[in-house]
């Protein structure tokens, strides 16, 4: 290891002198181009010389101070570029300076001094791009001979990401891939070229593009989407049109994810998430006004260990509570989420607690523990057959235990609660859907109760669609289904539902509760997302078949098992009778 250090600073110290010789040289190079052959009648050889070793010391301190020597010649950039010419400036200066105090400006004309700028920064940045050139010239024939070896893939997009890639693929002689060619969302790009890759056409042009390819002997084996801004309907399209070309679609990171700035880390594509297939970008939501609800608060979570509760509890940890209160009636769940905030927020406060909402006396033994600021209510049954099998547990768990939370809410003074429902609660065809109807009417009625009687407590209702990914969703299912070698089981070729993200479902949550919370014009009102366009659970099925690396009707069945007790082929977010109010938050309405 020392070894190695002290050839590190010989390398540096051996460029800090070539540099500096360069600049003691451009002072010749300088006079030579302002005054040309009379430029020893103005100045003799004593002079020049004194100048030149002014000069050279000149750069040897600005180009250490700008650590113009640290530089790799290998990876030389338009950074260096701008170091160079920062560098070059405080040399130029110290030099004028220099002349100035020694009185040997007398005759010195001082347009060469603005020359001299010049020829320095010339002399500098020439063998630096001369080398690089001379680099990439010998990596280049080193990648034809192992090109053949390289999986050709497709890129879709041209932006940043695209161009990381491109040059960690271009540098790394031992990278997986090989980008054979572009498609784009800007048609005005078409033809242009990105690191020497060729914009071969739009994003709606693939099979065009793929067919060019193949005729060139070049076809790609893989589609790789490196713009994370391509979503909903395009991206579908994308995937069902590679399906047909035999591609496989995987995804780079996103920007924030790629820690490589100069390329030569070896970037990793990843398959493609759910997530990816929703017909809408994720919403982006005011965070800091989020953290200022919860910063500093005592805040409970009943249901905390379910899908929805247990990013709710993530999201809470991560707002810095005074108390994180945890409540759940599985012991299992509530251990895991508990153990996981512990890891990853240690000096968080935190309180499990093993209860049920239908049990009136713990949930006020817990209010008078606990003196929440803020509850957030996420305990509840939410699936369809299972409680259209059990209605009355649907009515006790989801009505009942509804009303015992905001009545304690209210009994010990809570400034806030959330109630989380759904779109079924619209017109409800079911025991579930009706069950969480009358639990919103219920916080609806108690926010205007309160409101109009100065109470405390406020009361939030925030409805949503369907959560990918979460207990008892789809997702879930198809995944298991396809682990055992199918079939997948659809309801119905035409059902159709809203969908989002737990991680955005929570955030919606968290956002609607600020606004509820701080506005008394919303008093009684449901907040809910504008969710896009429902997506078919037919085409989300052969998605999740997609992902999963096989073929639809192929190598998995899709059989169709007819509507559940209760099932509606179209969820709606709003009732005929309910007018949509906006909201100062982009994407939350009323």
């Amino acid at each position: 290891m020392p070894t190695i250090n002290k050839l590190k600073k010989f390398k540096t110290s051996l460029i800090l002198a070539h540099d500096a010789i360069l600049g003691a040289l451009s002072i010749y190079a300088s006079l030579y181009l302002r005054l040309g052959d009379n430029m020893f009648a103005y100045f003799n050889g004593t002079a020049t010389l004194k100048m030149a070793v002014i000069l050279g010391l000149c750069c040897l301190f600005s180009f250490k101070a700008c650590r113009l020597n640290s530089g790799t010649w290998r990876f030389v950039s338009l950074y260096d570029v701008r170091l160079i010419v920062k560098s070059v400036s405080l040399a130029i200066i110290c030099f004028f300076i220099a002349l100035f105090m020694l009185e040997l400006l007398v005759g010195y004309p001082r347009s060469a001094l603005i020359i001299n700028w010049f020829v320095l920064a010339a002399f500098l940045a020439a063998p630096r791009f001369v080398y690089r050139m001379y680099k990439d010239k010998a990596h280049e024939n080193q990648l034809k001979a192992t090109g053949s070896r390289r999986v050709p893939v497709l890129l879709a997009g041209d932006g940043a990401e695209a161009d990381i890639f491109i040059r960690a693929m271009n540098q790394n002689l031992n990278a997986s891939y090989r980008v054979v060619g572009i498609i784009s969302d800007d048609k005005g790009r078409i033809g242009r070229y990105l690191h020497n890759v060729k914009i071969l056409g739009s994003l709606e042009e693939l099979t065009r593009v793929f067919n060019i390819l193949s005729s060139q002997k070049n076809a790609p084996q893989k589609l790789i989407i490196s713009d994370s801004n391509i979503k909903g309907e395009l991206f579908s399209s994308l995937i069902n049109e590679a399906e047909e070309l035999g591609l496989n679609v995987y995804r780079l990171p996103r920007m924030d994810d790629l820690k490589s700035s100069d390329g030569s880390t070896n970037i990793e594509i990843r398959p493609i998430a759910i997530e990816d297939l929703l017909p809408r970008p994720q919403r982006v939501l005011d965070h800091a006004s989020m953290q200022k609800l919860i910063k500093g608060k005592r805040v409970l979570v009943t249901g905390g260990g379910g899908s929805i509760g247990s990013e709710l509890v993530r999201q809470i940890a991560g707002f810095a509570p005074e108390l994180l209160a945890i409540m759940e009636n599985c012991e299992f769940n509530l251990y895991s989420i508990d153990m996981e905030i512990s890891k990853k927020h240690p000096n968080i406060a935190r309180k499990p607690l093993i209860g049920d909402v239908r049990d009136k006396k713990r949930i006020n033994d817990i209010m008078e523990e606990i003196k929440p600021d803020l509850v957030f209510h996420a305990a509840a049954l939410k699936h369809v057959p299972m409680t259209e099998a059990n209605p009355m547990e649907g009515v006790i768990t989801n009505s009942v235990g509804t009303m015992n939370i905001a009545n304690a809410c209210s009994e010990y003074g809570v400034k806030a609660m959330v109630m989380i429902s759904t779109d079924k609660a619209v017109n409800p065809t079911n025991v579930m859907g009706a069950t969480k109807r009358l639990a919103e009417s219920y916080c609806q009625a108690m926010d205007i109760y309160n409101s109009s009687h100065k109470g405390v407590t406020k009361y939030v209702t925030v409805r949503f669609g369907n959560v990918l990914g979460s207990t008892g969703s789809v997702i879930p299912l198809f995944k298991k289904q396809i682990a055992e070698g199918g079939p997948v089981t659809v309801t119905h070729p035409d059902m159709k539902r809203y969908f989002m993200t737990i991680k955005e479902a929570v955030e919606l949550v968290l956002q609607a509760s600020v606004l509820g919370y701080s506005n008394e014009g919303y008093n009684g009102k449901i907040f809910v997302l504008e969710m896009g366009e429902p997506v078919k659970i037919l085409d989300l099925a052969k998605q999740v078949i997609r992902l999963a690396g096989l073929t639809p009707d192929e190598d998995i069945k899709i059989e169709f098992s007819g509507l559940r007790p209760g099932e509606k082929l179209f969820e709606e977010i709003f009732h005929s009778s309910e007018p949509l109010v906006t909201t100062e938050s982009k994407g939350i309405l009323l």
